[in-house]
């Protein structure tokens, strides 16, 4: 079995992952940037065959491209963490094991997807899904769309379909207009975020509001809102629907890392180390804190993994956007009619298609995959383990390895790397 020996390895190509790749490898040593989309940028610098680099992302890449000791692996799975230190990816069909001498997480976060009536058909996304296939190049011109959900990725969605030439019909925000309105009068401590949430805004944000019914026979129709008790049916073609994000700390909990039973979030210290001997965690999978938060997360956890001390600078920017994000967690807190549980014919596991009263039906969640297989298919019960969560109370539980679908070789070459010893 192919064993490649690197430095440090960096799970993430977003502006975490991306911070603490060029830093590291200006410091001569040897770095793997792993990355299972096709190009650089993750979610917030996401390209696509109509969208030119971000300013950033085309700056990092100018100062990467000369980077010989920096190996950028786009398109790479991880499959498994088999053993001290290692990491089984497969890259371009073909499985290799990675020996690090230091690991950072720069896994970032999924969008939290709560079902509700109708949420299976054809034309329902979660909110940053939506922007994800614009983004990719899938084409919106004309159609009415719904977004709705929790957070300000609501208004980032909208914009971009908005741009796009979507008809943006409702944004509908679960949390309630008082909350709202201090957190936007909160952003006069972040004037950037505050000018940035003029320029998302929309006339047609309504607050207090959460999807109930997707309607339609082959496809989304329409879709029906409750704002304060009250329902209104609103013709759409395209229902985005997303309640915030969690941190995606799947590779974090099969490697023994310490999380949070609240939000799932890695534990980590001030110098980014995670619970683990040899591995940091960086960005939104630390917390869901934004874009700003993760750079100069990413830009510390290099340092650390370098054996450097990170200046005070960094420290304060840290702390700054750290109590940014608490005012965004405190704001957009999922309420009451977010966290009720819809009807018991509803879909809870789509890869399984299996029902929130077949689930509701057994006490936890070990059970529940063992009489119905909620959360045995494809995505590991990362939809329905997350609004199991939420609906019932029941805490996270890690994935197995394989941590995401890969070819057969690579589970074979999974068992083969576990008993070769590292040289």
């Amino acid at each position: 079995m192919n064993v490649e020996h690197i430095d440090i390895a960096i799970v993430g190509a977003g502006p975490a992952g991306l911070t603490a790749a060029r830093i590291a490898a200006r410091a001569g040593v040897r770095v793997a940037l792993i990355d299972d989309n096709p190009r650089p940028g993750g979610q917030i610098w996401r390209q696509g065959p109509t969208l030119a680099p971000a300013a950033p992302l085309h700056q990092w890449l100018d100062e990467t491209r000369a980077c010989a000791n920096l190996i950028v692996a786009n398109g790479t799975k991880v499959a498994a963490a088999p053993g001290e230190q290692r990491l089984l990816i497969e890259r371009d069909g073909a499985p290799l094991v990675l020996a690090y001498s230091k690991l950072i997480l720069a896994t970032g976060a999924r969008e939290r997807l709560l079902p509700f009536d109708g949420w299976t058909l054809p034309g329902v996304t979660g909110a940053g899904g939506l922007q994800a296939l614009v983004k990719g190049g899938m084409p919106v011109r004309g159609e009415r769309i719904v977004v709705a959900g929790s957070g300000p990725l609501l208004l980032a969605a909208a914009d971009t379909a908005r741009r796009h030439g979507a008809r943006v019909v409702a944004v509908a925000e679960q949390a309630p207009p008082a909350r709202v309105a201090r957190f936007v009068a909160s952003l006069a401590l972040t004037p950037g975020k505050l000018a940035q949430a003029v320029r998302l805004g929309v006339a047609c944000y309504r607050t207090g509001s959460v999807v109930v019914k997707a309607h339609g026979s082959a496809c989304v129709e329409a879709v029906t809102i409750r704002s304060r008790g009250r329902e209104e049916t609103l013709e759409a073609d395209r229902v985005a629907c997303g309640y915030g994000l969690v941190p995606n700390a799947t590779l974090a909990l099969a490697l023994g890392c310490s999380t949070d039973e609240r939000d799932g979030s890695i534990h980590v210290d001030d110098a980014q180390r995670t619970s683990r001997e040899h591995v940091l965690a960086a960005g939104e999978c630390t917390g869901i804190g934004g874009m700003e938060l993760a750079r100069v997360e990413g830009a510390i956890a290099a340092h650390a993994a370098l054996g450097i001390a990170a200046d005070a600078r960094l420290v304060r920017e840290r702390d700054r956007w750290r109590a940014f994000a608490r005012r965004v967690a405190h704001a957009f807190e999922l309420g009451a009619d977010a966290r009720a549980t819809p009807s018991p014919d509803t879909v809870l596991c789509r890869c399984e298609d299996v029902s929130i009263g077949e689930v509701a039906a057994h006490a936890n969640w070990r059970d529940a995959k063992l009489q119905t297989r909620c959360g045995m298919g494809p995505c590991q019960g990362r939809i329905c383990g997350e609004a199991a969560a939420v609906y019932f109370g029941w805490p996270r539980t890690a994935a197995r390895p394989p941590f995401t679908p890969v070819r057969i070789d690579t589970l074979i070459a999974a068992r083969e790397s576990a008993e070769t010893p590292v040289s």
